[in-house]
């Protein structure tokens, strides 16, 4: 189950695409969009990251920042974020433990199989490290729009 609006966003310390690291602590006083995605490469995942990146100017003016986290490595998101020409970071969760914390990660069933994984969930943090607003079961084409209009 995802965090409840108006809990405390557990800080976290994970890796880039260029292997800088980033702490959700480093961004107070401004508001962070925290994207839960499961796969770089993949159909959905990359509308929305492309999404993402066409509101990212408007989000940005609106005091926020963007940020993607999926189990990928940070090769696979810096190879993802070149081909798209991504201007945000996507963190690499590789074992989902930040996910986990989330309540954005879990038993998921494909086709009859039931495996471990990234459910599509979207919080907004507000400048004092709260959850704002929670999306879960993101549907990919519109949601920036959701998001610009929460901000």
């Amino acid at each position: 189950m995802a965090l409840k609006e108006g809990s405390a966003a557990p800080d976290f310390k994970l890796l880039d695409g260029k292997e800088k690291f980033h702490r959700l602590s480093q961004y107070r006083g401004q508001r962070v969009v925290l994207y839960f995605y499961p796969k770089d490469n993949t159909p959905g995942c990359t509308v929305e990251a492309q999404e993402f990146n066409k509101a990212l100017k408007k989000i940005e003016e609106k005091g926020a920042v963007v940020l993607g986290v999926s189990p990928d490595g940070a090769a696979s998101h810096l190879s993802f974020c070149e081909k798209l020409s991504l201007r945000f970071p996507l963190l690499s969760d590789p074992d989902g433990k930040v996910a986990a914390k989330y309540g954005a990660y879990g038993q998921k069933t494909l086709y009859g199989r039931s495996f471990m994984g990234v459910y599509r969930t979207t919080y907004i943090i507000d400048e004092k490290g709260r959850v704002a607003k929670v999306f879960e079961n993101v549907k990919v084409e519109g949601h920036s729009s959701e998001v610009l209009k929460a901000l």
